[in-house]
């Protein structure tokens, strides 16, 4: 979510491109196929990865806190 610079409204929402949730702060941006993209952590972009690798069955451990 990008707010405006005197902080009063929201001049974008961003979410990540693989699960959808709203990213406060910069995010992590990958460039893939040209084209900038935008994940929320590190095991989004893992998990994307191995998605558009054509992997079946992906398991993946969930980062632990």
């Amino acid at each position: 979510m990008r707010f405006s610079t005197n902080g009063y409204y929201i001049e974008k929402y961003i979410k990540c491109r693989n699960c959808g949730v709203l990213i406060y702060d910069h995010g992590i941006e990958i460039e893939r196929d040209g084209k900038p993209q935008i994940f929320c952590s590190e095991w989004c972009v893992q998990w994307s990865a191995l998605r558009e690798s054509g992997a079946e069955n992906i398991r993946l451990p969930l980062p632990q806190a």
